[in-house]
């Protein structure tokens, strides 16, 4: 009877210490309470740039050319909006399928750092699907940029100067007609350092940006032009 006694203590402690440093949690589901956000900024970065400043991240260290965020747009998050919609209730801790997690780490490669728990606590919580379909989307999301001509104009011009009037030109040649309006350009230190991209309407498997930009709203402010940074530290 003893026995019993301290072995249910000792699992109950174990289960404590457990909880208290993340590693289980009781009241975590992979459902959330909240409907699916249909209003939605999808922030995307040129990574290059990113790296200029911050040279000590796992994921700026010995970047190559043949890098996939040498040349591409990688993700930063899908933010529900308002953008005062943060840290939500639902699942804290999750693990990614094994594919997606290795898909997460080419296209989102401050990944390595923990950018991707970052991003579903602060804004996948308030997004209203499990975790892996919240990354899934904005892969999608991030995958149809950088086929289109926008990735190409940042491609072409690195080390050149590009304006926001080129950039929404380009949107507009990708997405149709009004959809550069619902694109803002984050800049520092000259750099171009991220697109931001204003979305409305579900986003489900297989749904255009097109169609996600049509009826977003349009953005105001801005950079109006910066450099493309180029893989590697110029300075």
């Amino acid at each position: 009877m003893r026995n019993r006694f301290w072995i249910t203590t000792v699992l109950l402690l174990l289960l404590g210490a457990l909880y208290a440093f993340g590693f289980i949690n009781p009241f975590a589901s992979t459902k959330t309470d909240q409907k699916v956000s249909t209003k939605n900024l999808l922030a995307i970065s040129w990574q290059n740039a990113f790296c200029e400043t911050h040279r000590n991240k796992r994921e700026c260290r010995n970047v190559k050319p043949s890098a996939y965020s040498a040349s591409h747009f990688t993700l930063h998050g899908l933010w529900p909006q308002p953008r005062s919609r943060v840290n939500c209730k639902g699942v804290r801790n999750f693990r990614l399928p094994d594919k997606l997690y290795r898909q997460l780490l080419v296209v989102m490669p401050a990944a390595k750092s923990g950018l991707h728990r970052h991003e579903w606590k602060k804004h996948g919580t308030c997004y209203g699907k499990s975790p892996e379909a919240y990354f899934k989307d904005a892969i999608s999301l991030l995958e149809q940029v950088n086929s289109s001509v926008v990735r190409e104009l940042f491609a072409r011009n690195v080390g050149k100067i590009v304006t926001i009037d080129q950039v929404r030109f380009a949107f507009d040649k990708a997405f149709g007609r009004g959809s550069g309006r619902k694109v803002k350009m984050v800049c520092d230190h000259g750099l171009i350092t991220e697109l931001w991209i204003n979305l409305e309407g579900k986003i489900d498997r297989g749904v255009s940006l097109s169609e996600l930009m049509k009826n977003a709203p349009s953005v105001h402010g801005g950079c109006k032009r910066g450099r493309v940074d180029a893989v590697g530290f110029s300075r």
